[in-house]
């Protein structure tokens, strides 16, 4: 490992990655290189996973010129790690077992200004004969028993955010550890104090800089860059055409072509070399792509 740390780009085997993905890969590997951070790839694949999609995302960030150091990290060998995290959690006093289905959690009062989704509290303080009698009826979930509403973390590219905290889920009720205990885990076991992603997830990046300090864990460097959008302004998906390498290989676009069309969307030279020899987040377009895929 690098005296410097590491960076990493973290995809979820579902399927093949498309432009918008792999710009974001490209870009969480040049901020890596040009720290003199290494690049560590892991299959985030507690969810969902296709057959043979893990393999072909890595031939394809393969195919776009990217590296990695060591080897691959796959979440679902992982779970005793994640249940040890709780754990140390639990002796804490920092969890409580909370029985709420979905729709419960939608409908049930909340704060003024709490966004949609974050979690009321309703099991936050049941009595020990509530929560037997509860178990009888479904299984519970794990949460963390938070003690602030807000945190505040420093983004590269957005400076200072500030995002809700509420008591988030640190083991669904199937057994499963959710992604916002599994990445702060992950990433701190593997080295990596730089997290490039896109800025659809900002607003979750205060739950997980919250959790890693109330484990211990060593600050990360965030950076959020802008999505790939389509044509319609909406996120990038793989309804909006040749969106993914295979797809454009369809119609006569190499790999390398790809690359330098996407690193020419940040107004970077054509190949990674090249790319990374000029490399200055400083630099990076302020807003985001709009994808046309070729030929529509």
């Amino acid at each position: 490992m690098s005296a410097a740390g590491a960076g990493r780009f973290a995809p979820s085997p579902s399927g093949e990655l498309h432009v918008g993905n792999l710009r974001t890969a490209l870009l969480a590997w040049l901020f890596a290189r040009s720290t003199g951070r290494d690049f560590v790839l892991r299959v985030e694949d507690l969810d969902r996973a296709r057959a043979g999609a893990e393999a072909a995302q890595l031939r394809d960030l393969a195919a776009v010129g990217l590296d990695w150091d060591g080897e691959v990290i796959r979440q679902s060998d992982r779970t005793p790690v994640y249940l040890e995290a709780i754990q140390r959690l639990r002796e804490d006093g920092r969890v409580y077992e909370c029985f709420c289905t979905r729709s419960e959690i939608a409908d049930a009062p909340r704060a003024p200004h709490s966004p949609p989704g974050a979690y009321p509290g309703t099991c936050r303080n049941l009595s020990e004969a509530e929560r037997e009698r509860r178990r009888r009826e479904r299984p519970p979930a794990l949460r963390l028993r938070s003690e602030v509403t807000e945190y505040t973390i420093h983004d590269v590219l957005h400076g200072d955010y500030t995002g809700v905290v509420d008591d988030l889920v640190l083991l669904r009720n199937d057994g499963v550890p959710p992604y916002n205990l599994a990445v702060v885990v992950d990433d701190a076991a593997q080295g990596i104090n730089q997290v490039v992603r896109g800025d659809d997830l900002l607003s979750s990046t205060p739950r997980q800089a919250y959790l890693a300090s109330l484990l211990g864990l060593p600050p990360v460097d965030y950076v959020h860059v802008q999505l790939v959008l389509g044509r319609t302004g909406k996120r990038l998906a793989k309804r909006d055409g040749a969106v993914t390498l295979g797809g454009l290989a369809d119609l006569g676009i190499s790999a390398r072509d790809a690359t330098a069309m996407i690193l020419g969307s940040l107004d970077l030279p054509g190949t990674l070399p090249e790319a990374l020899a000029v490399f200055d987040p400083a630099k990076l377009p302020l807003h985001p792509w709009v994808f046309e895929p070729p030929g529509r």
